[in-house]
């Protein structure tokens, strides 16, 4: 059974040190038989403000992606680098970035790019206000699952995960594992993250794999942590602890099938109906 190294970590506005602490996960993880790691949202930096983000954004073909492209070569894992700031071809017109997921082959091929198409814009009055649409333009378009050696791979970002639409629409074309790397607040995370991950495994009898930011990440923002991986039941399998870290999950894709046969929920979706409702 294939063995996926989730990492949790706690992004600053200090690139160097980010790269540092990602890449020793990543070279513990291929060390301890790993063959799919999976870094969070904001795995490059996380800024103190927007403007900040900005001015550290770079584009897929810059230094640092190109220092992750060896890092998978060197290792000879897959990376699912889960939200990286991106200036892309439209950055000189727009001003604004994406927030873009992407995945890494063994040899260092970037075979996919998922840019995030829900934003988030929240304010929980006293205690949580973000406008991610402020800077940060919405993709358009969701990414055909990515056969890897782990399972055919579903790529998503953080706030999509309130939305069952996208996993759904990523398990009737194939996926198998759903990935949610994020930057939960604790507000958000200590009420929605384990529920909505479970939910989101449940309802699509896919394995779940959510890394996650921890800890300070500045002085204006702490984020939840507690990356996880969820079975096709909905059993929580793997969870890291507290600060910086690993943990490692199994994918069992004859387990996985054995649950969609025993309840054949795709057979049973009744797509004729929804989304008539009134007409």
């Amino acid at each position: 059974k294939p063995l996926v190294a989730v990492a949790q970590v706690t992004s600053t506005p200090d690139k160097e040190q980010n790269f540092a602490s990602c890449s020793a996960l990543v070279r513990e993880a291929a060390f301890r038989g790993a063959c799919l790691v999976f870094l969070p949202e904001g795995f490059d930096y996380i800024g103190c403000d927007p403007a900040e983000t900005l001015a550290l954004a770079e584009g897929l073909d810059g230094d640092l992606m190109g220092r992750y492209t060896e890092l998978a070569r060197e290792c000879g894992v897959w990376l699912s680098l889960g939200g990286f700031h991106e200036r892309s071809h439209d950055w000189e017109t727009t001003k604004r970035i994406y927030n873009c997921h992407v995945l890494l082959d063994p040899a260092g091929k970037m075979v996919a790019t998922y840019r995030k198409t829900h934003l988030c814009d929240v304010e929980l009055l006293g205690r949580v206000a973000m406008k991610e649409s402020s800077f940060t333009n919405p993709g358009s378009e969701i990414v055909a699952p990515v056969k890897t050696p782990a399972g055919k791979l579903g790529l998503s970002i953080c706030y999509d995960l309130r939305f069952p639409e996208i996993s759904l629409a990523l398990c009737s074309a194939g996926a198998e594992i759903l990935t949610y790397p994020s930057a939960f607040t604790i507000p958000t995370g200590s009420a929605h993250w384990e529920v909505l991950l479970r939910a989101r495994a449940i309802e699509c009898q896919s394995y779940v794999v959510a890394a996650a930011q921890t800890g300070q990440n500045h002085e204006r923002r702490m984020s939840y942590g507690h990356s996880l991986v969820v079975d096709p039941w909905g059993a929580v399998v793997a969870q890291c602890r507290e600060g910086p870290g690993l943990c490692y999950a199994e994918i069992d894709l004859e387990y996985l099938h054995r649950v969609r046969r025993e309840i054949p929920v795709s057979r049973h979706r009744r797509s004729d109906l929804y989304g008539t409702i009134g007409l």
